[in-house]
């Protein structure tokens, strides 16, 4: 009962609400708003005082809700079956898909497989490559070292031939000046008289003649008859300084390069440098001095002629330069350098390393020799007083201290005169500055003193140097 009564609360409370809308309406739609709505409809049914158990909705309302409902069964079901449809098509897509995505992941799992193996393989063949890259790297400087030092050399010759075309015109203007003399002194023969002719008892007339002999002669080709030597000293002199300058703007540039791959320290590199040039005078003046000794052995027994044997033998050397052997040179300066307790060098490396430079060097050492008067360096040791007229200090000197660290560079000397500065390096306490120590290539000889090394691979040559 008690629901019964909240069910009739609840109708009347929603009649009450249904009635002010009515009359909401009613109102808002006019004077005849709505009149036959409420005439065919709701006073018929408020007549029957709601209480009509047989009362049945119009047939217009009927028919509209099971149209409704006809409609939405209808919609439900279209819904319905396509939303069955979209489902197994799903599903089909989602076998499809699933069977796609394994098969991917088969296909992942081989290439993983794979690039693990080809991994595996490349790795040894990577390595090998970078060795092969950083060989190829070193061989590519080495090359481009030796083509820069080949261009030069190609202007050095272009140099040369230039020297050469104007040599020869200089032995064309001499030859022609060698004739105009024969043909003055074949002239001067035809008009003297004959010895026989100029016989007489009287003793003036026997010297009358005389001064016009072949003696007078004599003189005066030989001061028209210069040997080579003398003619291309000149020459020689300018092009051998010159080459001295490059080889220490240049070539030592280059050559500290290459051992600063090999070697940290800056000091050691510029000793290396300094002492391979000392050693290639030494060895160049000692190649010289044993070559102009058995030119003038070979030249002695048949020497004839004004000239005298020594410039005979001068002119033979400067003929003949390239009889010099550069490469044993090389070598002896090289296995001086190994024994040399102030220098070392890693034990991968050698000091062939060098042989470029030193042949170069003891090149144009020996062709100073033969110059007239000779080119040569002066003595250099460690811890000697600065000389300003010899040297120069380099940029990382002390420029208040007295004394010579090291060398860098030699000076040129010509007859006791300084004809090029060198370059040296002076700091506080040189003398008390330690010794290096051999380099480990160097084991062999530990056994040997340094005395009886340097008797061994040196000469006893008073003008040996000490460095």
């Amino acid at each position: 009962m008690g629901k019964l009564c909240e069910l009739i609360e609840l109708s009347s409370k929603v009649q009450g609400q249904l009635f002010t809308a009515l009359n909401l309406t009613a109102t808002q739609g006019g004077t005849y708003g709505g009149i036959e709505t409420l005439k065919g409809r709701l006073l018929p049914w408020l007549g029957n005082t709601f209480l009509a158990s047989g009362a049945n909705v119009s047939q217009d309302t009927s028919l509209s809700l099971m149209k409704e409902s006809i409609d939405k069964d209808r919609e439900m079901s279209e819904l319905k079956s396509k939303h069955d449809e979209d489902v197994l098509r799903l599903e089909v897509e989602l076998n499809a898909t699933m069977g796609e995505l394994k098969d991917t992941h088969t296909q992942l799992n081989d290439s993983q497989a794979e690039l693990t193996k080809t991994k595996t393989e490349t790795g040894g063949d990577m390595l090998a490559s970078e060795e092969e890259i950083c060989i190829l790297r070193a061989d590519l400087r080495i090359a481009r070292d030796d083509a820069a030092r080949y261009r030069r050399q190609l202007n050095v010759i272009g140099d040369f031939e230039r020297e050469i075309d104007r040599l020869r015109s200089e032995v064309n203007i001499l030859r022609s000046e060698k004739e105009i003399e024969q043909d003055c002194l074949i002239r001067v023969r035809s008009r003297s008289p004959s010895p026989i002719r100029r016989r007489s008892p009287s003793p003036i007339r026997l010297r009358s003649p005389s001064p016009i002999r072949l003696r007078s002669p004599s003189p005066l080709r030989r001061s028209f008859s210069p040997t080579r030597a003398d003619l291309t000293n000149s020459i020689r002199h300018s092009r051998l300084v010159a080459r001295f300058n490059d080889l220490y703007a240049v070539d030592r540039l280059d050559m500290q390069d290459r051992l600063r791959r090999y070697v940290d320290d800056d000091e050691m590199v510029k000793r290396i440098i300094f002492i391979s040039v000392c050693e290639s005078f030494h060895v160049a003046k000692m190649a010289y001095r044993s070559f102009r000794l058995r030119a003038r052995k070979f030249l002695s027994p048949i020497h004839r002629g004004p000239i005298s044997l020594e410039d005979t033998v001068s002119d033979y050397i400067v003929r003949n330069l390239d009889l010099y052997d550069v490469e044993k040179s090389v070598d002896d300066v090289i296995r001086s350098m190994n024994v040399n307790p102030k220098i070392s060098f890693p034990p991968e490396c050698e000091f062939a390393l060098l042989s470029p430079f030193i042949r170069e060097v003891c090149r144009v050492a020996y062709e100073m020799q033969a110059l007239e008067p000779s080119l040569d360096i002066p003595l250099a040791t460690d811890g000697e007083l600065m000389s300003e007229v010899k040297y120069r200090r380099s940029y990382d000197s002390e420029f208040t201290a007295p004394l010579v660290a090291f060398h860098v560079w030699p000076a040129l000397m010509e007859d006791n005169s300084v004809l090029i500065k060198g370059e040296c390096t002076t700091r506080r306490g040189a003398l008390s500055s330690p010794r290096r120590s051999p380099s480990p290539n160097r084991s062999l000889l530990g056994s040997t003193s340094r005395s009886s090394l340097r008797s061994r691979s040196r000469s006893l040559s008073p003008r040996r140097r000490l460095y």
